[in-house]
């Protein structure tokens, strides 16, 4: 949950950092589902998705929530760290994500 918490806050500060040298590139042709349980966690990671330019789908029944994703074409984030790039890497990789990572 802190893991899903910090990058949420940590996106909010992308647009702020145009100049940085690390980009990391993201796609996602078919769509995944996460089956959450806590509503504030399914919130977070759909505003975080969002936020990411996929198109995303919410549904709530037999006491979870399912957050159903994709991103048909490419989009990148520009970060300022190589370890805040390995970071958004690895954390696109476990939602399933092909990643590319430039510097």
């Amino acid at each position: 949950m802190f893991r899903v918490l910090m990058f949420a806050a940590a996106f909010t500060l992308l647009p702020a950092i145009a100049s940085a040298d690390e980009v990391v590139r993201y796609q996602l042709t078919e769509w995944k589902a996460k089956h959450i349980h806590d509503e504030k966690k399914a919130d977070t990671i759909s505003k975080t998705l969002k936020k990411l330019g996929c198109e995303l789908e919410k549904h709530q029944h037999d006491g979870h929530i399912d957050v159903k994703y994709r991103c048909p074409k490419w989009h990148e984030l520009k970060l300022e760290t190589h370890d805040e790039a390995h970071k958004w890497e690895a954390w696109l990789k476990e939602y399933g994500f092909k990643t590319e990572h430039k510097h």
